[in-house]
Parts: structure tokens; C-alpha cells; sequence
């Protein structure tokens, strides 16, 4: 492998860096990051050109993916020793830039940070029902900690708002099941063809037809179970809402950061996890759970997570490395490896 980059990073650095940031989870596993190493920083821009029109239109969730991607970066920076302060982006900045982690001088990694770097290749999107045990107040508090220490807002619900909350993800699975556009985009990312050249299945091995329609992968012929079924579902697992006081860039990548903090804590923790933002694009459905919750403001995503059932969920497909540093349209770094740079 050869590779041309800052003296900042040497080779090794940046194989380090990279595969953290593709293991990162991201709405439809677009993936829709790349990834720039300038002297002293790490940088991660979005990818627009990967844009959900229908699901995503103003981008919340692409940012929020790249905001987990920020997160998984940070960790890789500090287990390589280096001291790593997280920037978000201001006003008037770089449109394209999510983010960036400013490196300066050496420091080992905590026990906490390596712990929580070992669960990102160990991370999955779990779908399916959990088991029946309840996860204890003690443990989900590990992860509201975590997500808390990312300087993010995470509130817990409670099992006597279960019931709206049912009512809630039901009346947006109908609506998502009925939106004819939101369906087409849907069958297209999820397909086994992909549109943008990455290769056969991208998107596809991931996606569990059986899990539960109200995570928001409502099919078109999908069947909505009734609102008591959805509660019996939801009684046997944990849901956080993650927030922010407001609906700017800055505040969708540090949910992000805040929700991939707490993924990795569940992991660490034995559990299994998967989030959702699809009920949060049918308009009612966010104000009206912002209100029942009595959020301190909109929310950004929400974690279902609990004990793992007996089926193990399947690894989702990643672009190859390279991917996320080609074409980048930034200054910085853009890397290869040299057999696969054309002639």
C-alpha cells in the first residue's frame, strides 16, 4: 500500500482511522461520509450526492450519520495515543464539512475509550424482537452516561408512556406504508442492485423483512401489527430519545456523536441495539412525542436496545476503505491504494 498524506499520519495511522469511520452506522446504510487528514486533524465531510429526497430531504439524518462517523473517528485517534478535541462546524464554514477532530501532542487512551473502540467492529443493527429480560436501570444508565458525556441530550421513556408511544409508531407506520415516494426510495436502497456503482448488496443483507414495522422499515405490503402488540414488543426492550435544543448541523452531528457513544456502551455491555428515524420525518408524530415526553426539544433519534434474542443480526456491507477518500472536493488528504488508482 502506498500512500500519500500529511506527516501528521503515517501509513498505519491512516488504515486505523479509515476503518473506524467505515464501521460507522448511517441511515439506510448510505454511508454518506468522506474522510480528509490534514496536518493535525481528522476531518469528516457529507456526501450530498447520497441524499434521501424523500426520507431525509433537508439532510438531518445524513448528518447524524456523519456525526456517528465523528465519533468512531475520535476513538481511532485516541487508541493511536494522540490527544483528540472534537470541533463541530460554526456558521459560514465549509458546507460540506461535518466535523473534525483536532490532534495535539500524545496521551494514552483511557480504559473507557478502549473498551468502547472494541465494540465498534462488534456493533449491529438489531431489528428483530429482544429477549424477554428487562435491562436494569444500572445498565441503562451506562448508556445514558455515555451519551451524556458526548455532550448529548438523552431522555429515557418510562413504561407508563409505553401506551402513547405505541399509538404514536403505529399511526406513522401507516402513514410511511401509504407514502408511495417514501416506499420507491426505500425499495431502491435496499435493493440488490445499487444505483451508484458500490456493488451488488450494499444494503440488502441487513435489512430484516420479520423485524418490527414500526422501526420504520414499513414495506408497502408490509402487515402493521395492532397497538397492543406493539406494546408487548415494547415492554420487553428500552427506548432512548435522543435531543436537541435546536434543529441546526451542529446540534444533528453531536446527536450523533451522542447516540454512536451510547451504541458502543450497549455493546460493551452485552446488549443489542438498533435506531430509528423514520417516525421522526411524519411531522404530527415528532411534535406529538416531543410533547407527550415532555422533551426539552425535537428529537433527533431513537435507540431501541436490550438483550440480544436468540438470532444473532447480520453484518451490513461496507464500501471498500479507499471509497470514503476518493473525490472528495477538499483540501487535505485524498488517499488510495495504488493498485486501485486509475491510470
Amino acid at each position: 500500500m502506498s500512500v500519500d498524506f500529511a506527516g501528521e499520519w503515517s501509513e498505519g495511522d491512516v488504515e486505523v482511522l479509515a476503518r473506524a469511520v467505515v464501521r460507522a452506522p448511517s441511515v439506510h446504510n448510505t454511508q454518506p461520509w468522506r474522510l480528509v487528514l490534514p496536518a493535525g486533524r481528522a476531518e469528516v465531510f457529507e456526501r450530498p450526492e447520497l441524499a434521501l429526497g424523500r426520507h431525509d430531504p433537508e439532510g438531518r439524518d445524513r448528518l447524524i450519520s456523519c456525526g456517528a462517523a465523528l465519533a468512531n473517528l475520535q476513538l481511532a485517534v485516541r487508541v493511536l495515543g494522540r490527544r483528540a478535541e472534537l470541533l463541530l462546524p460554526r456558521a459560514g464554514e465549509a458546507a460540506a464539512l461535518a466535523g473534525s477532530v483536532l490532534v495535539d501532542g500524545h496521551e494514552p487512551p483511557t480504559s473507557a475509550e478502549l473498551h468502547a473502540y472494541s465494540a465498534i467492529p462488534r456493533r449491529r443493527s438489531h431489528r428483530r424482537p429482544f429477549a424477554g429480560a428487562r435491562v436494569p436501570d444500572e445498565v441503562s444508565e451506562v448508556l445514558v452516561k455515555a451519551a451524556t458525556s458526548a455532550g448529548g441530550d438523552v431522555v429515557r421513556a418510562h413504561e407508563d408512556q409505553l401506551p402513547a408511544l405505541a399509538g404514536l409508531f403505529e399511526h406513522a407506520a401507516r402513514t410511511l406504508r401509504g407514502d408511495r415516494e417514501y416506499q420507491a426510495e426505500l425499495a431502491e436502497w435496499t435493493t440488490a442492485w445499487r444505483p451508484d456503482g458500490v456493488g451488488e448488496g450494499l444494503l440488502a443483507p441487513g435489512y430484516d423483512r420479520s423485524g418490527p414495522p414500526w422501526a420504520g422499515l414499513i414495506r408497502a405490503r408490509g402487515r402493521i401489527p395492532g397497538r397492543q402488540t406493539l406494546l408487548t414488543r415494547m415492554e420487553h426492550e428500552s427506548l432512548l430519545f435522543f435531543v436537541t435544543r435546536r434543529d441546526e448541523r451542529d446540534e444533528h452531528a453531536r446527536a450523533g456523536i451522542a447516540m454512536q457513544r451510547a451504541w458502543l456502551a450497549a455493546v460493551d455491555a452485552g446488549l443489542s441495539a438498533s435506531v430509528l428515524t423514520q417516525p421522526l420525518h411524519v411531522p404530527p408524530i415528532r411534535a406529538q412525542l416531543a410533547e407527550r415526553l415532555g422533551l426539552p426539544g425535537p428529537p433527533q433519534v431513537i435507540m431501541r436496545f436490550g438483550y440480544p434474542s436468540e438470532v444473532s443480526a447480520r453484518r451490513t456491507l461496507r464500501r471498500p476503505v479507499t471509497d470514503i477518500f476518493r473525490d472528495s472536493g477538499t483540501t487535505g488528504l485524498s488517499w488510495q491504494r495504488r493498485s486501485e488508482v486509475e491510470p
